[in-house]
């Protein structure tokens, strides 16, 4: 069995005059080395000769294309849309990558990946035609297309099915993460503008008029019932609420303690804000 040297350190007691120390010493040990997975190493192999491919391709189509369009436009402009042509398809392969274990998801990358290499091709072989050149133009088309083969064998390599089942779970636990993502989000952004709005408990006190008699509140009153709380903000303790508006960006004492009454304790006390307000600080 073939072995690898690998050279460690450890720690020894040591001892000098009657004083024992800890030191550090290295030593050597033979690891079984595994086989070569050649199966990855074949993969590895197929992936970047297929990335070696698609930037040829890219250089092969911006050339012809952009050719066709210096004839309506300067050369540093027809060549950069140019590029567009390819860099379309590719970018479309990418998100078809990143979807690899979401076949709904892939599927609109796929066909407009599909359509986009067909427009390159089109233009590459209207360039031919202008130059003359039916042949070259069609040789020059099949490029993009034989580098967008390449590269969807390569991502069915990668790309394993999965059963309904798996796919089902998946797409589960997907969403739910990314539901988490977007209330978190929001959630901090609704933090700092609560933070910066100074809160308004009623309406502003007519001059105008006198202070009705505490005695007789009930009868000058017309207001009808106040309405719960919104049911679209989750409740929170003094920490977690102290937490939001750090991480909003809120960093006033006065903002924070004013967020704080208002989204969780109306008699949360500024010193208990204080102490939460140093200790994320501190973490910060």
């Amino acid at each position: 069995m073939r072995t690898r040297t690998e050279t460690r350190t450890r720690q020894v007691a040591h001892t000098v005059d009657g004083e024992t120390e800890l030191i550090d010493e290295q030593y050597t040990v033979h690891i079984p080395r595994p086989p070569r997975d050649w199966d990855s190493i074949g993969l590895t192999a197929v992936t970047t000769s297929t990335a070696v491919i698609v930037l040829a391709s890219i250089g092969w189509s911006t050339t012809g294309i952009g050719d066709l369009l210096t004839r309506i436009a300067p050369a540093p402009a027809a060549y950069s849309a140019a590029g567009v042509f390819d860099l379309l398809w590719i970018n479309c392969m990418l998100l078809e990558w990143l979807a690899r274990y979401d076949p709904n998801r892939a599927r609109t990358p796929q066909y407009a990946g599909h359509a986009a290499l067909a427009i390159a091709m089109a233009a590459v072989c209207a360039h031919g035609v202008l130059t003359d050149s039916v042949t070259v133009g069609i040789v020059a088309a099949a490029v993009s297309a034989l580098a967008k083969a390449g590269w969807t064998l390569t991502l069915r390599e990668y790309a394993r099915p999965l059963d309904a089942r798996t796919q089902a779970w998946l797409t589960r636990r997907q969403a739910r993460v990314g539901a988490k993502l977007a209330l978190t989000a929001q959630l901090r952004r609704l933090a700092a503008i609560e933070a910066r709005t100074a809160v308004r408990t009623g309406p502003d006190p007519d001059p105008d008029r006198a202070d009705p008699d505490p005695d007789r509140a009930d009868l000058h009153r017309s207001d009808p019932d106040p309405a719960p709380a919104s049911e679209l903000t989750t409740p929170m303790n003094v920490k977690d609420a102290v937490r939001t508006a750090v991480d909003s960006g809120v960093t006033d004492p006065d903002e924070v303690l004013r967020y704080v009454r208002k989204r969780s304790d109306a008699n949360a006390s500024e010193a208990t804000v204080d102490r939460y307000l140093r200790l994320y600080r501190r973490s910060a």
